[in-house]
């Protein structure tokens, strides 16, 4: 199994209770919040598939981004703990 740590950004349009759509990204197992709209997952799927099984809880004006954890990495006062941060991207 190759696990991959992936970034996921999202818009919501109009704000809206996110309970679901955070239950779904939890759902990877091993996750974390970096910021009120930003969390990585660490999952074998590829980048769409993570997508395409969030994007169910989306509505059609909602925006995802979704990239693949690179090399190198920077952050301040991120939500998470530094810890999972550099063990996971």
């Amino acid at each position: 199994m190759n696990n991959k740590c992936y970034i996921i950004i999202y818009e919501l349009f109009p704000q809206r209770n996110v309970d679901d759509f955070h239950i779904a990204i939890k759902s990877y197992g091993t996750w974390a919040k970096i910021n009120s709209n930003t969390w990585a997952v660490v999952t074998s799927n590829s980048a769409i598939e993570v997508r395409d099984n969030l994007k169910r809880y989306l509505t059609p004006s909602d925006r995802i981004f979704v990239v693949k954890s690179g090399i190198e990495a920077a952050w301040i006062n991120a939500e998470c703990s530094n810890e999972w941060l550099k063990n996971n991207l």
